[in-house]
């Protein structure tokens, strides 16, 4: 990759690589928003005597911000530029994970304690996801593709790597001082916000010629894209939220064993799919690799949810890992090629629809699970549809943008 350039004062770091470890870190920030917090649900529930539906809500909680981030960050993201935003972003991600060791036993009542952490980290959280795409999009890089799938290979490295060291951290030094682990996670935004000051940040719109929301609303490319952010997204995570509870039910073992065979495994087969898109992103078509993946996608769910031999069924949850992981990033790469004036609104519209997807999944699979007497196995295949419209959505994109 290039090492690019910027000149003038702005920015005490030049190189646009900079820009680019920077958007790493970004990724790996939201992995630790998204998947730090449910490692401890069993925690809060024993220490603060917190009931499992008001656990559950906190999930809902942190989607529901960041979806409302995704619809409103159009509206003044560019007023304020990039930079500020995404300096902003890291702060409130660092303001959260911090307050999540300090609000619930501050407050008289800890769950509005950790209501406040999450109202922090989710406004965050949900400004990283509209904005690092676009910042590394507008970055003077050949190979935006290949940019886009490591860059996004980052947040699945990140989502490891909190499994690992949270459990390796609570191993050591007991799970009772999780604030301390809350403590240092902090600091990964917070030195990433500085990180961002000193690097340079372009937009997608500095030529003023993006496309305004009427106009980006009235394409039916914007809409297929959308379609496929929402399967791609309910592809991914149907059956990645599901997999800890999928590894233990299947193969009788413990919590500790499910999350490192599930939920570490599907993120590991998902980083390695993003890498080798990256590697080798100028021998391949994109829209074929991503219709190669999405048919593989079927196959790993009928495989998850119909093997009788659950090493078999847990081997489909690998191959989910490895053919979700171009959905997303390619997605992205492809509408930004396809409709390269849609600006930071239609990135904002592409993440607000993905992270549609992502809870439109998971509820599906526990929506069928429970009405078949918790069967996961029926609730996974009925996700099979998602992986499906995919695959109907990447035809029409093809159809049309051949014309």
């Amino acid at each position: 990759m290039e090492n690019y350039v910027v000149s003038g004062k702005k920015s005490v770091l030049k190189s646009y690589r900079h820009t680019l470890y920077a958007s790493y870190l970004g990724y790996i920030t939201q992995a630790i928003v998204n998947n730090f917090v449910p490692l401890l649900f069993t925690t809060f529930i024993a220490s603060y005597g917190i009931s499992l539906e008001k656990i559950t809500l906190l999930v809902t909680i942190n989607f529901g911000i960041q979806l409302v981030v995704d619809l409103l960050s159009p509206r003044f993201v560019d007023r304020i530029g990039y930079k500020t935003s995404i300096i902003i972003a890291h702060v409130f991600a660092a303001l959260g994970l911090a307050g999540l060791g300090i609000f619930p036993d501050l407050l008289p009542d800890p769950y509005v304690g950790m209501l406040v952490a999450i109202f922090f980290y989710a406004i965050g959280g949900g400004l990283i996801e509209v904005l690092i795409s676009p910042i590394v999009e507008a970055c003077p890089f050949d190979q935006k593709s290949a940019a886009m799938s490591l860059l996004h290979s980052f947040y699945c490295w990140g989502h490891v790597g909190v499994i690992l060291i949270s459990t390796l951290f609570f191993a050591l030094a007991g799970v009772h001082n999780w604030r301390i682990l809350s403590f240092i996670w902090a600091l990964v935004p917070l030195l990433n916000a500085v990180y961002f000051c000193l690097v340079p940040v372009r937009s997608l719109n500095e030529g003023g010629d993006s496309m305004s929301v009427k106009e980006l609303l009235s394409g039916k490319l914007f809409w297929i894209f959308a379609l496929l952010m929402v399967c791609a997204g309910a592809s991914e995570q149907a059956m990645s939220q599901w997999a800890s509870a999928f590894a233990e039910s299947g193969l009788k073992v413990s919590k500790t064993v499910g999350d490192l065979a599930g939920p570490c495994m599907f993120a590991v087969f998902m980083g390695i799919s993003r890498a080798f898109y990256a590697k080798f992103s100028e021998k391949i078509n994109l829209i074929v690799f991503m219709t190669g993946s999405g048919a593989l996608c079927v196959v790993s769910y009928l495989l998850a949810s119909l093997s009788p031999v659950p090493v078999l069924a847990l081997v489909g949850c690998g191959l989910c890992g490895l053919s979700v992981g171009i959905m997303w990033p390619g997605t992205f790469s492809l509408a930004a090629e396809k409709c390269p004036k849609g600006g930071t609104a239609m990135f904002a519209y592409f993440a607000l629809a993905g992270d549609l997807g992502c809870s439109s999944g998971p509820t599906l699979v526990g929506m069928i699970s429970d009405a078949f007497d918790g069967r996961l196995t029926a609730g996974l295949l009925a996700a099979i549809i998602f992986p499906l419209l995919l695959l109907a959505g990447l035809r029409l994109c093809k159809k049309m943008t051949d014309k």
